[in-house]
C-alpha cells in the first residue's frame, strides 16, 4: 500500500459506490479524507465511521456541487480542516438514462452541471489552495464509447477528459498534476438482478472476465495521487478489465 500519511484528500460524491471505495482506500493509505456528499448524509457518516474505526482520519462535508459558490466553500472548508489539501478527486456525478430525441435542454444542462461544471469549479478552487498535488477526475469509458440514452452523460465525460488535459497544461507550472480515470462497468448491489443481460455481455467481452469494483478505481486514483505518478499529468487512465480492447465488429 502506498503511504499518504500527512496528506489530505477531498473526495466528492463519496457517500456511495465508487466514491466510498476511493475514500476508504486513501484512508487505508494513511491520508486524512474529506468525505463529500450532497443528500445522503447517513451514508457519508457511515464512511467516516468506518475510517475512524480503523484508526484513520475523516470528516464529512455537505455541498450542492451544481452551485459554483458551494464548490468553492467546500474546497475551502476541506483545506481549513487540516490546514492543507493535497489531492482532489472529482467523483461526484449523475448518470440518468434518457433518449436523445426529445431530451430537454434542462435535462442536458443538469447532467453537464453535475458531471462537468462541478469538476471545473472544484478544480479551480482547489488550485488556489494547493501547494502542488494531484487532481483526479472520474470520467468513463463512455467518453469515447457512447451508449443509448447516455448522450448527455457521455458528452460530459468526454469533456471531463479534455478538461483534465487542459488543466494539466495550465496548472502544471504550479506543480499541480491533473489526470482522469475512466472506469468501465463497476459492480454494485442489485446490478446483476436489474441488468442481467448487460452484466453477462460485459463478462463475455472483458478479457479479465469480470466487472470492476470500487476498489479497482480507487487503486488507480491512489497511484495517480502518489509520488509514483510524479511525472504523469494530462493522462486518462482506463480501468475497464480490458473491455476497450474487445473487437467491435
Amino acid at each position: 500500500m502506498l503511504d499518504l500519511t500527512g496528506t489530505t484528500t477531498l473526495v466528492t460524491g463519496a457517500s456511495g459506490g465508487i466514491g466510498q471505495g476511493i475514500a476508504l482506500r486513501f484512508a487505508e493509505a494513511g491520508g486524512a479524507v474529506a468525505v463529500h456528499y450532497h443528500r445522503d448524509e447517513a451514508s457519508a457518516l457511515a464512511v467516516v465511521e468506518r475510517i475512524r474505526a480503523a484508526g484513520g482520519t475523516a470528516t464529512a462535508f455537505a455541498a450542492d456541487l451544481t452551485d459554483d459558490d458551494a464548490c468553492r466553500r467546500l474546497v475551502a472548508a476541506a483545506a481549513a480542516w487540516t490546514g492543507r489539501l493535497d489531492t482532489l478527486v472529482n467523483n461526484a456525478g449523475v448518470q440518468p438514462v434518457e433518449p436523445l430525441p426529445g431530451m430537454s435542454a434542462e435535462s442536458w444542462q443538469a447532467v453537464l452541471d453535475a458531471n462537468l461544471t462541478s469538476a471545473f469549479s472544484c478544480t479551480q478552487a482547489a488550485a488556489e489552495v494547493m501547494d502542488g498535488g494531484s487532481v483526479i477526475h472520474i470520467a468513463s469509458i463512455e467518453a469515447d464509447r457512447p451508449a443509448p440514452g447516455h448522450a448527455h452523460y457521455s458528452s460530459a465525460k468526454a469533456a471531463l477528459v479534455m478538461h483534465a488535459r487542459a488543466a494539466a497544461l495550465e496548472y502544471g507550472p504550479r506543480g499541480i498534476r491533473v489526470n482522469s480515470v475512466s472506469p468501465g462497468l463497476i459492480d454494485r448491489s442489485g446490478l446483476d438482478d436489474a441488468w442481467p443481460e448487460g452484466v453477462r455481455r460485459w463478462e463475455q467481452a472483458a478479457p479479465l472476465g469480470r466487472l470492476g469494483t470500487p476498489g479497482d478505481v480507487a487503486n488507480a486514483c491512489l497511484f495517480l495521487a502518489s509520488p509514483l505518478a510524479g511525472w504523469i499529468t494530462g493522462h486518462n487512465l482506463t480501468v475497464d478489465g480490458g473491455v476497450s480492447a474487445h473487437p467491435t465488429w
